[in-house]
């Protein structure tokens, strides 16, 4: 009677470290979702983020390019001026 006593307590002590187990494992499962939620949240800041550089990047690079054809304008008329200025001075 003994043993069979022995061997139920141990039987619950089994069940009762198992079911802890599995409660730990919840708890961890809950946990990983958690960081999973907040990972896939920064992913996307980082996505939008990176969206928004793009378009600020193309907004610079048509300004320079705007900027090169005015200067491609003005720097002819420029240098034409300062050559009549110079000749007006010399004459």
């Amino acid at each position: 009677m003994d043993n069979e006593e022995q061997v139920l307590e141990l039987i619950k002590e089994i069940r009762n470290n198992q079911q802890k187990q599995i409660d730990r494992q919840t708890e961890a499962l809950d946990l990983q979702r958690e960081q999973l939620e907040l990972v896939k949240g920064e992913f996307e800041r980082a996505e939008r983020l990176q969206d928004r550089a793009e378009i600020i990047q193309n907004s610079g690079a048509k300004m320079m390019a705007t900027a090169r054809r005015i200067l491609a304008i003005i720097l002819p008329v420029i240098i034409a001026l300062v050559i009549y200025l110079g000749w007006m001075i010399v004459r």
